[in-house]
């Protein structure tokens, strides 16, 4: 008997492997595998968690109302253009599907997050991985890339794996070479720890053009990776489509209220920022005196460039001896390179102690 078949593009996508949290044999683990953030959820949020468990079985607010309220009150935005979801892979799930399909392609930089290969795979369009320069995204060659069947150009500022920060100007010049009718998606999941003062998340490009969209996320400095919870910022147009093709309660009710609480929760940023700003600092510099390249980042992390594959495997494996989980970057063609989640003092510390034995140790 022959089982029944998918589309063929399916067979070709590579399931996403998250960051490991496990070591067996090993008691304590520091997971720094996942950019979460490194204070856990905030007090408020906490809170709010457990205050809906009375109302565990009701459904949830089907648009999220109080959520895009407060999202549009932190951030000056229209509440009415802006879609939640089970954090932004689904956003960008409905904005891939919905603009995207079989004949079409998408666009992006070779080491950009891998969910917008995997995701247009599953809708169908041909991927294109553009080269990038010193692991920044090349925007000549991304609009030498686009062609008559191109149809979405992603691009992630700051991106993860790498950390790179695209000026505005280049991201500016990328957007306004596409044709109108390709869609330019702008993922700024780390655009709360980015300082530099020219920094735009995409909130202007959306207002002012009408194929610009944004994706946010609550599971880095709100600390709700569990919780699966993001949003999406669009032209009107295109706020119209994704809501024709979102789940009805996509966002549960521990979610929607975990999120809102931790919108209001005094200085969480702030302090979250400060804290990254000083330790991503610190463990590069630890990480470079030894001898190993560290990319500059302007996200929660790091990426330490080893040199060759298995010097990368070694170090890691040093890590793990130590119960330290960091992510190794094969799957992104970097075999060479670890990324390092910015964890608590005592998490970098552990880090930077490890990779100096390391070093030592040849």
């Amino acid at each position: 008997m022959t089982a029944p078949a998918p589309r063929p593009s399916i067979l070709s996508i590579e399931a996403y492997a998250p960051g490991q949290s496990k070591i067996p044999g090993v008691n304590r683990i520091i997971k720094l595998s996942s950019n979460e953030g490194a204070f856990g959820p905030p007090p408020a949020a906490m809170d709010a968690f457990v205050e809906t468990a009375k109302e565990l079985h009701r459904y949830p607010d089907g648009g999220s109302t109080a959520l895009r309220e407060a999202i549009g009150k932190r951030f000056g935005l229209d509440p009415a253009r802006i879609i939640c979801g089970a954090g932004s892979d689904e956003i960008l799930l409905h904005i891939i599907q919905a603009y995207g399909g079989e004949g079409t392609e998408l666009v992006m930089s070779a080491h950009g997050f891998t969910m917008y290969d995997i995701t247009g795979r599953y809708a169908g369009c041909r991927v294109i991985k553009v080269p990038e320069k010193d692991l920044m995204a090349d925007v000549d060659a991304m609009l030498a890339a686009v062609g008559p069947r191109t149809r979405i150009v992603c691009l992630a500022n700051p991106n993860n794996p790498t950390g790179s920060l695209l000026p505005q100007s280049e991201v500016e010049r990328l957007q306004k070479g596409l044709p109108e009718h390709v869609l330019f998606v702008l993922d700024a999941a780390y655009a709360e720890y980015v300082t530099e003062p020219s920094y735009e998340a995409g909130a202007k490009l959306v207002d002012s053009t009408p194929n610009t969209v944004m994706t946010r996320t609550f599971s880095k400095v709100f600390g709700l990776g569990g919780m699966r919870v993001g949003w999406g910022y669009f032209p009107q147009a295109i706020c119209d489509v994704i809501n024709r093709i979102r789940g009805p309660f996509n966002v549960n009710i521990a979610a929607q209220a975990a999120a809102v609480a931790a919108l209001a929760e005094p200085d969480w940023v702030e302090k979250s920022v400060a804290h990254n700003n000083e330790w991503r600092a610190k463990l590069s510099a630890a990480i470079e005196a030894q001898g190993i390249k560290v990319w500059p980042s302007h996200g929660n992390f790091i990426l330490a460039d080893f040199g060759t594959p298995a010097r990368c495997k070694a170090a890691d494996e040093a890590l793990r001896s130590r119960g330290l989980i960091v992510r190794g970057m094969a799957s992104y063609d970097l075999a060479q390179c670890l990324r390092i989640t910015i964890g608590t003092a005592e998490e970098c510390t552990m880090v930077a102690d490890a990779i100096a034995a390391f070093a030592k140790n040849g």
